[in-house]
């Protein structure tokens, strides 16, 4: 009988566990590559959360720049639609992965993060547009 018990206890632990998760939203680091059919197939909000000097230095096309050092960010954030899909960056990947985990324990329902960030991004051959 207390097979049976542990047994259920565990199966009801997985599936809470799983529930929880699921209502936390997800987080995923993805490619170039990857981001760039991300951009092609899914209405996705793209952020740049490097600072407005960082930023000017040169950012990928159509991302919108929230600074993740400003004192005003956590507001910024929520300012976003949390049902869609976010695609993050920063220089190399640290302040994004950061705020996608911010994003997720606010609620956003999926979150990309892009790995090694825009160094990685331009390092891979692809276009930034230049502010100058």
């Amino acid at each position: 009988m207390s097979r049976v018990l542990i047994l259920s206890i565990t199966i009801m632990t997985l599936c809470f566990s799983c529930k929880q998760a699921e209502a936390q939203g997800e987080m995923q680091v993805v490619t170039s590559e990857e981001m760039k059919e991300l951009l092609a197939i899914e209405d996705i909000q793209l952020v740049d959360v490097r600072t407005p000097g960082e930023y000017e230095e040169g950012y990928i096309a159509n991302f919108q720049n929230i600074d993740f050092m400003s004192p005003t960010f956590d507001e910024d954030i929520l300012k976003l639609d949390k049902e869609k899909p976010v695609i993050l960056y920063c220089k190399s990947g640290g302040r994004s992965a950061r705020c996608a985990k911010k994003m997720v324990e606010a609620g956003f329902v999926k979150v990309y993060d892009l790995e090694g960030g825009i160094t990685k991004w331009i390092h891979n051959g692809n276009d930034v547009v230049r502010s100058n």
